[in-house]
């Protein structure tokens, strides 16, 4: 019997590893085999009374470097693109069986370089550690913030993320001060009663049994305010909320965690929409 080449070995236990990983990670999603399809035009001509949307921005890291450019929706897409469009699809999902507010059923992205943004007054945004803008974006940014926009941001770990994140938030609004959200603020209480709330963790925890990432132990419930008061950037720092609508689905993920975020996100949209 022929011996097998050392090298086919070899690549046959990269392989195998690469699955294994990438079972863990999501890495598949890399090669655009997300479980769900890109918005068709006919969904997106979909009128409703509310429109879950996306920010797309561009990234400070490279495709590898820090994993910057991590699980994208087809390969090298942009930290952005993190859970997208799974948690997205799942969270619109529970919007729509446990509140009346008339959702369209599919996501769509926004960009800072177009006015577009301005027809979506509600905006969730990931990985914001790794976010840059230029001049113009954060202006258009700032300006849609203050008439009457509403961003969520999510997904971000421990004191150097925090940094990152502050670089580019400090283009957008450079003096207005972040707060800690006290559990008696109205966003926590606007449907669900959520003063005692706790750290969602990513899916990692399925195989960590972590409920955090890098050194960001505590969650920090924040927020930036406008001139009237009302929040306008809700901070979900040292959690994972978007993980949690994502895996919501697996038996693997405890149901805690998905419960804590699906009412959090959901507090979220309907203050944004209220105020």
């Amino acid at each position: 019997m022929k011996p097998v080449p050392r090298i086919a070995v070899l690549v046959a236990l990269v392989m195998v590893g690469v699955s294994l990983l990438a079972v863990r990670s999501r890495a598949f999603q890399w090669f655009g085999q997300s479980p769900y399809a890109p918005v068709t035009p006919e969904q997106s001509n979909v009128k409703a009374e509310f429109y879950w949307s996306r920010l797309r921005y561009n990234s400070a890291q490279g495709s590898f470097g820090g994993f910057g450019y991590r699980y994208g929706y087809g390969f090298g897409g942009g930290s952005w693109q993190q859970d997208y469009p799974k948690a997205d699809r799942q969270f619109l999902m529970a919007l729509r069986r446990l509140t009346r507010v008339d959702s369209r059923p599919t996501e769509q992205v926004v960009d800072l370089d177009s006015d577009d943004i301005y027809n979506y007054p509600w905006v969730y945004a990931v990985q914001v550690e790794n976010w840059t803008f230029t001049a113009q974006q954060a202006a258009r940014l700032r300006q849609y913030l203050l008439r009457g926009g509403f961003l969520m941001v999510d997904d971000f770990h421990g004191t150097e993320d925090w940094e990152n994140f502050l670089r580019g938030m400090r283009m957008v609004f450079p003096n207005r001060p972040i707060e800690d959200v006290n559990d008696n603020d109205e966003i926590f209480h606007v449907l669900y009663d959520l003063g005692h709330r706790f750290q969602v963790p990513g899916e990692q925890y399925v195989w960590s049994g972590r409920t955090y990432e890098k050194d960001g132990y505590v969650p920090k419930w924040r927020a930036i305010r406008d001139d009237k008061g009302r929040i306008v950037v809700a901070i979900c720092h040292n959690m994972h909320l978007g993980d949690a609508w994502e895996w919501a689905d697996s038996p693997q993920y405890p149901e805690r965690f998905a419960s804590l975020a699906f009412r959090v996100g959901i507090n979220y949209v309907i203050y944004g929409m209220t105020h």
